[in-house]
This record gives C-alpha cells, structure tokens and sequence, in this order.
C-alpha cells in the first residue's frame, strides 16, 4: 500500500461592498440612499469522485482561490454572488491542518461535499442604515475577508501494476511514457529510491495505477 499526499493553500472568495447610492431622478434630484448590498464570496468545497485516483493533479498545482462577489450597486440592487470553487478528490481522501495536523474530515463516499474555506459575507450598502434620525447616511458596510487556509490531503492506495526489474533497465522511462509521471531518470543504479506512481488512462473515463518499484536488489 502506498501513501498519497499533497500539501495546497485554499483562499475562499472575498464578499463584495456595500454601494453607497442616492435616488436621483427628474421630479426626485435628492432622493434617499439607495446603495445594495454587496455579493457572497464564494467558497471551497471539495467533492469525492470515485472516478479519481490519485492526488497527482495537486502536486502540480499548489493554490486554488474561490470567486470574490462583486459590489453592491445603486438602485438597491445586490451585486453577484462569486461562484464557489469545487475540487474534485479521491473516495478515501484523508484532509488535515496543515498546521495543527488535526484532521478535518474524512471523505469517504462519493459526491460527498465538505466546505473547507466558507466565503466572505457581502457587506450592506447605505440603504440599510437608513433610520428616521439619518435619512441619508453617507457610509456602507466593506465585504468580509474569505477564510484562507492550508490543507493536506492524504491518500491510502493500491497500484494495479507494478513495474519490478533490476536498477537502470528502464522502468521509470516506461512509467513515464504510459503516464503523466515525471520520475527521476538518470543512467546510474538506483535512481528510483523510492516508488513512485503513475495514472494511465483508458479513454475519458476508465485509468489504473502504475507503480515504478526501486529495483529489488540489496542496497535499492
């Protein structure tokens, strides 16, 4: 069995201002605020998918930020909220603070959803704060920061194949060419100390996982 382990900052979106407005039209030159409120930011949720093997398109890429949601605007009107962020992890996908070490949740099922950075909230425009003594208040609500935080996913598995030969016969050259997998290649023993994997695909929908063994010889 393998362990599988990838280390990402996630920074949820931003809520967006309140607008600070007044009515303004022909028969009304200074009407009462009318600024909106601001949209939600959005958030980072991660979603099992059982079609998904491996961490390895998070080593490749580190950072994932959620949609900031936009500015209130005037005639009242709210802004957008930002579009949260889905990313997609193996069934069996352990998640833990990157920090503390404290696992957060265990994704165990598929479509399983868990929200790990919540979105900031939309700030209220100057509409809002209008009351009988302050008719026309001159000031809105900023848009609340997302959550950001660092997270390691961690991932037990089982290589369907194994590539098992002697030192520098060409075993992580042939890992590589039937993967995405860029082990380390040189033309001397035991460059391979460790295992490394690889997923081959079979169409859209179908893969297995390849594992490139050290070769099993005293000293590997």
């Amino acid at each position: 069995m393998f362990v599988d382990i990838a280390e990402i900052v996630l920074k949820a979106g931003k809520g967006g201002d309140g607008a600070v407005a007044f009515r303004r039209e022909k028969y009304e030159p200074s009407g009462g605020p009318y600024g909106g409120d601001g949209g939600r930011g959005g958030s980072v949720i991660l979603v099992g998918d059982e079609g998904i093997r491996t961490l390895m398109d998070f080593r490749y890429k580190r950072f994932y930020k959620a949609e900031d949601g936009e500015n209130g605007k005037t005639k009242k009107q709210f802004g957008k909220d930002g579009k949260d962020l889905i990313l997609k992890v193996p069934v069996g996908t352990l998640v833990k603070d990157a920090k503390t070490g404290k696992v957060i949740v265990d994704i165990k099922e598929h479509n399983q959803m868990y929200v790990i950075a919540k979105g900031g909230k939309g700030g209220r425009g100057n509409a809002k704060f209008a009351t009988p003594t302050r008719q026309a208040p001159r000031f809105a609500e900023p848009g609340t920061k997302g959550e950001e935080r660092t997270i390691i996913l961690e991932l037990k598995l089982l290589a369907d194949v194994g590539l098992i030969g002697f030192p520098n016969v060409g075993k992580s050259t042939i890992l590589s060419i039937m993967s995405s997998a860029k082990p380390k290649i040189a033309n001397y023993h035991f460059t391979t100390l460790k295992p490394n994997l690889g997923v081959v695909r079979i169409g859209e929908e179908e893969s297995f996982v390849i594992a490139d063994i050290p070769g099993l010889i005293e000293g590997a």
